[in-house]
C-alpha cells in the first residue's frame, strides 16, 4: 500500500513538473502577452464587452454531403455555443476569396470557449492561442492608432480596426505587414502574419480532432477515445512544428481529456448518432476557413515563417 501511494506521488509529481516545464520552455517562442497584462496602451481589456446575444441560425447553405440538413440550437447552460462558431466561419468567407479577421477572431473566441471547456490540462494550449488572438486585435489597434494620430485607449472590439483598416482581412494584413517590414522569413518577428500561422495550424488540430470524434466504430465496435483523437491530431498538425519537450508534456494532456460523452454534451447531443451530422456541418465550415488561409498563406510564402 505504501509502494503504491508512492507510486501514485511520483506520477503526479512527474506530470506537474513536465506541464511546469512546458509552459516555462514554451514561452520562449510563442507570442507574449494576454489577458493578465490587459489595460496598456496596446493591449486592450476584452472581458468587458459582451455581445448581445442572437437568435439560433440554420445553416442551410452549409448542407451535410448527404443532403440532411441539421438546426444547431442555443446549447443552455454552457458558455460554447456550435452555431455562433458557424455564424462567425461563415461571416469569416469574403466574397473575394479572402478571410475577413474580426470574425475569424471571434471564431477562436468561440473555439477558445470550446477548449477551455475540456479542463485545467487543456489550458497550456487555450491559454497561448488566446494571446494570439489578443496579439493581432493589438496591432490592428496600434496601426489605427498610428493611422490616425490617437491614442488606443480601451476600446470595445469594433474598434480595433478590423472592419475597414489594414487588418480588416487576412489579405489586407498581409500586405500591410510585408510593405512595413514586419514579416521576416529569417527570424521571428511578433507580426500578424506569423501570429495567424500559428492559429492556422491549432485551426487544423481542432478540425482533425473533431473528424476523429465524427467517425464511426473499428471493426471491434469501438471508437477511439478523445485523448488518441488529439494525439493523433497533434502529430498531423502540430508535433512537426514543436521541440522534443513540448511534444513529451502534450502526452500529458491527451491522456486528461475528457470522455467522448462530455464533447457529445458540448454540441448538446446524447449520443453518436445525433452528434454525427452537426460535427460534420462544423467539420465543413472549419474546412472552407482553413483551405482559404491556407491558399492566402501559400501566396505569400508563409507557410514556414520562424
Amino acid at each position: 500500500m505504501v509502494f503504491l501511494r508512492r507510486t501514485l506521488l511520483l506520477r503526479y509529481l512527474l506530470l506537474s513538473t513536465m506541464l511546469a516545464l512546458l509552459l516555462f520552455v514554451s514561452s520562449f517562442w510563442l507570442p507574449q502577452g494576454g489577458p493578465r497584462d490587459c489595460g496598456s496602451p496596446w493591449q486592450p481589456c476584452l472581458n468587458f464587452y459582451h455581445q448581445t446575444p442572437e437568435p439560433p441560425w440554420t445553416p442551410d447553405w452549409w448542407a451535410e454531403p448527404d443532403g440532411v440538413l441539421s438546426l444547431i440550437e442555443e446549447c443552455p447552460g454552457q458558455s460554447f455555443q456550435a452555431w455562433r462558431l458557424l455564424l462567425y466561419l461563415k461571416s469569416s468567407l469574403a466574397e473575394d476569396n479572402d478571410i475577413l479577421l474580426e470574425p475569424y477572431l471571434q471564431s477562436w473566441d468561440q473555439l477558445l470557449k470550446f477548449m477551455e471547456s475540456l479542463g485545467p490540462m487543456v489550458s497550456f494550449f487555450s491559454q497561448k492561442v488566446q494571446e494570439k488572438v489578443v496579439l493581432i486585435r493589438e496591432l490592428s489597434l496600434k496601426h489605427k492608432a498610428e493611422t490616425h494620430g490617437k491614442p488606443a485607449g480601451l476600446q470595445p472590439p469594433e474598434a480595433f480596426g478590423l472592419k475597414t483598416e489594414a487588418y480588416h482581412s487576412v489579405r489586407s494584413m498581409m500586405e500591410a505587414e510585408l510593405k512595413a517590414g514586419m514579416v521576416s522569413f529569417s527570424h521571428r518577428t511578433d507580426s500578424g502574419c506569423r501570429t495567424l500561422l500559428r492559429l492556422h495550424r491549432s485551426l487544423l488540430w481542432l478540425k482533425l480532432m473533431l473528424e476523429g470524434l465524427a467517425e464511426g466504430p473499428d471493426a471491434d465496435g469501438q471508437y477511439k477515445t478523445p485523448g488518441e483523437l488529439g494525439r493523433d491530431a497533434y502529430k498531423v498538425a502540430l508535433a512537426p512544428h514543436h521541440p522534443w519537450v513540448l511534444r513529451q508534456a502534450a502526452e500529458f494532456v491527451f491522456l486528461a481529456l475528457p470522455n467522448r460523452k462530455y464533447f457529445l454534451q458540448l454540441v448538446c447531443v446524447e449520443n453518436q448518432q445525433e452528434a454525427t451530422p452537426i460535427l460534420r456541418i462544423m467539420i465543413h465550415a472549419l474546412n472552407l476557413v482553413h483551405t482559404q488561409t491556407q491558399l492566402l498563406l501559400t501566396e505569400q510564402d508563409m507557410l514556414e515563417l520562424p
